[in-house]
């Protein structure tokens, strides 16, 4: 039987065990988009774990949703990354960046050049966004011409050239949680009445597109891509068709052959067990709040290859090792999970004993 503890493969890169740190926003960086100084040394402390994927990335400036947020998109960001990437390669782990461009999740304000957003349609989430000024309302987000579309895709296809001069092992596409490739799939966000939208192969669309580019680019053994069937934030609705159109995206990119699909769980089990059969690659799930007694439990029965977790690598820097021994967790401060300097960012213990 196969467990969490015995390596596995992703694309070409050999990994040591099937624990992956998710991709978690921490808002860290410089105003210009580089790295901050301290995240080198986050991301080593948590190279336990056979893969690390980075908190979300932006390809661009339109691509920015959130106040320091980190680009891969220029030389200084290269540089930045670099440094991540080296230390999180002397620990002996691999590092795949996030490209995420949030779409119409975003404020003029947290952007560099203070644009309107894009989203495939101008249609504004009902939610509020904080920024250098407080909460706002997000505002109205200006629809996305072809010629829009055309330059994402060409955004996400340097950035994640930049992420490979960087040293990263590879990019994880988000197309989860509310963001531009989840907006395209939702009817409800996704008024479009070109071939970007409508029926479930054009509402598929976009997201195959960025996923060719970036594998003609770098190669689809570097290339992964995050999804999250049925999930809402944003005040997105994927309608009654959702997990047709999920069967039929996973059905897409299977014939490209990417290194992985990461699938944010949140209970359909039936299609879950859809993916596995659709995807012929590695597969990732993760389970949001899953209980440490069920670490593994995918895996063992060959529903996952590989499992990711946040919160609980996020508060324990030896994850990993503690999982392993039995020893006593660390608590997650939510208080300092976005924003701020070393506390609850770097500082969280290592090495509690054994319960």
């Amino acid at each position: 039987m196969t467990d969490i503890w015995s390596p596995t493969r992703v694309g070409t890169i050999d990994l040591k065990n099937r624990l992956v740190l998710a991709p978690m926003t921490r808002s860290r960086a410089q105003y210009d988009g580089t790295p901050g100084p301290l995240a080198a040394e986050y991301y080593a402390q948590r190279a336990g774990l056979g893969l690390l994927i980075s908190e979300g990335t932006q390809p661009s400036d339109d691509g920015q949703g959130y106040t320091m947020t980190p680009g891969i998109y220029n030389d200084a960001h290269v540089e930045g990354w670099r440094k991540i990437t080296s230390a999180v390669h002397a620990e002996g782990s691999h590092l795949f960046i996030q490209l995420m461009h949030v779409g119409r999740t975003s404020h003029p304000d947290n952007t560099p050049h203070h644009r309107q957003a894009l989203a495939p349609s101008a249609i504004a989430p009902k939610d509020q966004i904080f920024t250098m000024t407080g909460m706002q309302p997000v505002p109205e987000p200006r629809e996305m011409t072809a010629e829009d579309i055309r330059q994402t895709i060409a955004d996400f296809r340097n950035a994640a050239r930049h992420a490979v001069a960087a040293g990263a092992d590879g990019v994880e596409i988000h197309g989860a949680n509310g963001y531009l490739i989840q907006q395209f799939f939702a009817p409800n966000a996704n008024h479009r009445a070109d071939q970007y939208g409508g029926s479930i192969e054009n509402r598929a669309r976009f997201a195959i597109e960025i996923a060719q580019a970036i594998a003609a680019e770098i190669g689809p053994e570097r290339t992964g891509i995050r999804l999250s069937p049925g999930a809402t934030l944003g005040g997105l609705d994927e309608g009654a068709d959702g997990p047709a159109l999920y069967r039929y995206l996973i059905a897409e990119l299977n014939r490209l052959k990417l290194a992985y699909v990461h699938i944010m769980h949140l209970g359909n089990e039936q299609l879950l067990s859809d993916i596995r059969r659709l995807w012929h690659q590695a597969l990732i799930v993760n389970r949001p709040g899953r209980p440490l007694d069920e670490v593994g439990s995918d895996v063992e029965i060959g529903l996952a290859d590989l499992e990711s977790y946040g919160q609980h690598a996020l508060a324990n820097p030896d994850f990993a090792e503690r999982l392993k021994s039995g020893a006593v967790m660390n608590t997650a401060d939510r208080n300092t999970f976005f924003g701020g300097d070393a506390r609850g960012y770097t500082d969280y213990p290592s090495g509690t004993a054994a319960a």
